[in-house]
């Protein structure tokens, strides 16, 4: 059998935090990613950053969208450390995410340590132009063309949000 789609980092692994110079409090950057078995007739891949902990993980009401991409080539088998649609290669478009930009936007939760899942899907086609689509739009537009995917998880809870570890004694 095929070994399953697979995505890492170098900067975190699975189920891990996500190092400050990829969030919102720090750099801002994008992390490096990279992904290996792809799927037979996949010709073109997607990724979707979301955190599903919005605003507050005790308390989820919404998906929150950091970054959109789609039209990877296949060939591709990772993006940089800090990727941004100038290096991306040839053809890759970027939708808007939920900062109402196209790069990447770091975590910056308002409370809370939150879930940040990196999607990557396998696609049978190459997607035409969705001019800066939302991440329910690409979903929509990847229907019924999605397969492989996979995931990798971080999270991150701001610092200055950290609870002291000793309880106050009412």
């Amino acid at each position: 059998m095929p070994k399953p789609l697979e995505l890492t980092s170098p900067m975190f692994k699975d189920g891990m935090p996500i190092p400050i110079a990829f969030t919102g409090e720090g750099e801002d950057r994008a992390p490096p990613l990279h992904w290996e078995n792809l799927p037979a007739g996949a010709k073109s891949l997607a990724l979707i950053v979301e955190d599903p902990d919005a605003p507050d993980p005790a308390n989820p009401q919404r998906t929150f969208c950091h970054w959109v991409v789609y039209n990877l080539p296949v060939n591709a088998q990772s993006l940089p450390d800090g990727a941004t649609l100038d290096v991306l290669p040839a053809g890759v478009k970027l939708g808007r995410n939920d900062f109402g930009r196209q790069d990447y936007g770091g975590p910056m939760p308002p409370i809370g340590n939150h879930r940040y899942f990196f999607k990557l899907y396998a696609l049978d086609t190459v997607l035409p132009d969705l001019n800066q689509p939302t991440r329910a739009q690409l979903l929509q537009a990847m229907q019924g063309h999605i397969v492989g995917e996979t995931q990798l998880m971080g999270t991150y809870e701001r610092l200055h949000h950290r609870r002291t570890e000793h309880a106050h004694p009412h």
